[in-house]
């Protein structure tokens, strides 16, 4: 998928993981901390995980197809190797989430995990989820700066 109406899709879709991203991290740090979320939430933030994932590399690929249609620069060239990674980071996060779904399912089940092997997996969760929306933050920042640094530099009053 390149295009959508006419437009580069990689624009559309990149929003959906500035959004779905670091909402899932959130999401996944208050199952993790908070034991009473995790029965209402963990379901959704693995279905949020699983989404975000699916939709990395189409969000990549269409990344790729635009970068072959625009003039290189350093700066894009810095954005597409940081877009590159976000699907590493997408899958530590649908792996927490996984990891999340277990303490549920065994809480549920009246066979909790030990509490360490709990403090444990809620330790990834908050590691993942951070490294995850520090990840999307420098991407985001970076393709910002590509698309529009020097356009707003050219347009500033003087």
């Amino acid at each position: 998928m390149s295009t959508f109406q006419g437009l580069p899709a990689h624009i559309l879709l990149v929003h959906f993981i500035v959004i779905l991203a670091p909402l899932t991290a959130i999401l996944a740090i208050v199952c993790a901390l908070w034991p009473r979320a995790r029965g209402h939430l963990t379901w959704l933030v693995l279905v949020l995980a699983a989404v975000t994932t699916i939709l990395t590399p189409l969000t990549t690929d269409a990344g790729e197809w635009l970068e072959h249609r625009t003039h290189p620069t350093d700066l894009l060239h810095t954005h597409a190797e940081l877009g590159d990674t976000m699907l590493y980071f997408s899958i530590g996060l649908l792996v927490v989430a996984v990891l999340l779904a277990v303490v549920h399912v065994r809480e549920r089940r009246e066979q909790p995990l030990k509490p360490l092997i709990t403090w444990a997996i809620a330790a990834a969760v908050v590691i993942a989820s951070i490294a995850t929306t520090v990840q999307v933050y420098r991407i985001g920042d970076s393709g910002a700066r590509s698309a529009w640094g020097d356009k707003v530099a050219e347009s500033a009053p003087k």
